[in-house]
């Protein structure tokens, strides 16, 4: 079944300036789809009109029928004074609408038994059992866990959030009302990383349709399994996960640039052979004259074919400073507050040269706080941060502020850098600030350009710390990338605050994670930080699991020697496959019940049962290879 169809649309803002020129999709149900393409390439204007907010100038839009759609970037208007948790409640007003009526049901009921008031209850509670109605405190429970909405949050009037905040309420509204085509337009911009690998757990369960626009690498090649990237104004389809779409935009690109190679090469031997007619026809032959005519109108057809273009590399690179010395960096007893709370204390840190440091962790955590104080922006409650005597910095802050944002960005590049005007260009050239743009104000500019315009500057700094907060925020897939093409030339010490995993796992060979006021230091990948992390979850979950009960007769384990321990240590590996795969099984049939919520709840009680004795198993299993190891000692 088809849920979304779009047909030949065109829209155009400005005359003679198309943002779609017959663009074209097709989704089918369940289907995970990712819209990209660059910053103002129609992706919004596109939701917009499957939201009927915008209509195409030409085509047409056509959702199924009785199909529900949630937008995740339209916050609706709620009455004044509305606080989140009744926001959040709106989600469930169908639900509310049954229970005012089993409630009016009921009382007419006690007052007489009238068969078709019984029957109209007993259809209804089934309706309302089937919708979730027994579960709803349980279900916003956990979405606004998974979501990071706390208990303090739900209090707060909605008209007091900020952007981001309805943002992040208007997503836990509409998972709520198990919507059946959700239009996720940047879903992971205000989240953290627990949230964001949450969404994707849900959307990994979800049985409805996602088309979701996302400059998070990560998250799409989690999530989606087609990708429909605007082109001029049409859409270019790949049957595949974000990684595939990577690699079969290369091998298309290559295969256009041999075709039109090959047309070229083939231009320039008619030419010749047409320009030799040419010059026998001045003898007066008509039929050699009309033979030069015919490939010259063949020449014309060839010409057709554009050349196929892509992006161009970075040309320029920061201007490094040499670094003498054993540490770059040294944090002793670091501690910061706000008020009664403790974002951080007793941090103690030691940075060498040429390390590529993450600082992770939910927001509101501090990392910006601890960044600040790096900068000397912020002054610590207590304890200090050295840095070495040949250090020196260069900071992209996550808020992009300049002196004098009324200049143009080429008066803004002389007065901050030592270069004449035609130096000040080709330097914004090579930041792809071209023609007229370089006499724009920077308070005309967008946060991501106003980001670009920075890095353009410190390139032409001799620095050997790069501090970034946020670097890749508001910019889409490209420029993500082209930044990534600057930091990867880049050899100093770099610091950098990220929420985008892609980011982070390309350059960080250690991550701080900064959680609970403490600073766990890890050497190696964020990769491997994840796996480490996960390792350390299962143990924790061995260590506080009850020990099994013992039978009765406990023989002594040691009577058989080593093999018998060793038949106990493999009878426990049995043990803990078999629960393993009876796991996999359980979530398979979670995924096949999402409907059923009777049959979902026995599904989850059986599940934690079997968690509960993996966790024994597990235990029992280090127990038994720990004593095995010991008597072969």
């Amino acid at each position: 079944m088809i849920d979304i169809q779009l047909t030949g649309l065109v829209k155009e803002f400005e005359v003679g300036k198309r943002i779609l020129d017959g663009f074209s999709l097709q989704v089918e149900e369940g289907e995970r789809v990712g819209l990209l393409g660059r910053n103002g390439a129609g992706k919004t204007t596109i939701f917009r009109m499957m939201t009927g907010q915008v209509d195409p100038d030409e085509g047409t839009v056509s959702i199924a029928p009785g199909k529900r759609l949630g937008l995740i970037s339209q916050i609706p208007v709620y009455p004044q004074g509305y606080t989140v948790r009744d926001v959040l409640d709106t989600a469930f007003a169908p639900l509310h609408a049954m229970e005012k009526e089993l409630a009016d049901l009921a009382a007419k009921m006690a007052d007489g038994d009238d068969p078709a008031v019984l029957a109209r209850y007993d259809k209804l509670t089934a309706a309302f059992e089937a919708g979730g109605g027994y579960d709803a405190e349980t279900r916003l429970s956990k979405v606004c866990n998974g979501l990071g909405i706390g208990e303090d949050m739900r209090s707060r009037p909605f008209s007091a959030l900020s952007g981001g905040e309805k943002t992040r309420i208007n997503l836990a509204r509409l998972i709520l009302e198990d919507t059946d085509i959700l239009l996720l337009d940047e879903p992971t911009n205000h989240l953290d990383l627990n949230a964001t690998e949450w969404l994707e757990g849900y959307l990994e369960r979800f049985k409805g349709t996602v088309l979701a626009i996302s400059h998070d690498r990560w998250f799409l090649d989690k999530v989606v399994r087609r990708v429909a990237e605007i082109q001029d104004g049409r859409a270019e389809l790949y049957a595949g996960s974000y990684s595939f779409y990577v690699e079969e935009k290369e091998r298309r690109y290559q295969e256009r640039l041999k075709q039109y190679e090959k047309e070229q090469a083939k231009i320039a031997q008619l030419e010749q052979a047409a320009e030799e007619l040419r010059l026998w026809a001045f003898k007066g032959n008509d039929k050699i004259y009309r033979r030069a005519k015919s490939m010259e109108k063949r020449i014309e057809r060839l010409r057709t074919t554009d050349k196929p273009t892509k992006e161009k590399k970075l040309s320029t690179r920061f201007g490094e400073r040499e670094f003498h010395g054993d540490e770059a960096m040294v944090v002793t007893e670091l501690k910061k507050s706000f008020g009664p709370r403790t974002l951080f204390d007793h941090i103690n840190l030691e940075v060498a040269g040429g390390e590529r440091i993450a600082l992770l962790g939910d927001n509101g955590a501090g990392k910006s706080t601890f960044i600040k104080i790096v900068m000397g922006e912020e002054a610590p409650d207590s304890g200090s941060i050295y840095l070495g005597p040949s250090i020196r910095v260069g900071y992209l802050p996550q808020i992009i502020h300049f002196d004098r944002p009324d200049r143009n960005l080429v008066d803004t590049m002389l007065y901050a850098q030592n270069c004449t005007t035609q130096e000040a260009r080709d330097r914004l050239a090579s930041f792809k600030f071209r023609g007229e743009d370089v006499f724009k104000q920077v308070s005309a500019l967008s946060g991501g350009e106003q980001s670009r315009l920075r890095l353009c500057m410190l390139m032409d700094s001799r620095i050997n710390l790069l501090i970034l907060d946020e670097p890749t925020n508001h910019l889409d897939i490209d420029s993500r990338e082209w930044i990534e093409e600057a930091v990867e030339e880049y050899g100093g010490n770099l610091l950098f605050v990220s929420h985008d995993r892609y980011f982070i796992e390309k350059f960080a060979t250690r991550v701080w994670m900064l959680e609970n006021g403490e600073i766990q230091d890890f050497h190696g990948s964020y990769s491997e930080f994840r796996a480490f992390r996960e390792r350390q979850e299962q143990l924790k979950n061995a260590k506080t699991a009850p020990e099994p009960e013992k039978p009765k007769e406990d023989k002594p384990r040691r009577s058989g020697g080593t093999k018998e321990l060793e038949k106990q240590v493999r009878a426990a590996e049995r043990a803990v496959e078999k629960a393993e795969v009876r796991l996999d099984e359980l979530a398979q049939a979670a995924e096949e019940a999402a409907s059923d919520y009777l049959r979902l709840q026995e599904i989850y009680k059986e599940r934690e049962a079997e968690e509960d004795q993996l966790a024994h198993l597990y235990a029992e299993w280090e127990r038994l290879a720990a004593e095995l190891e010991e008597a072969k000692g």
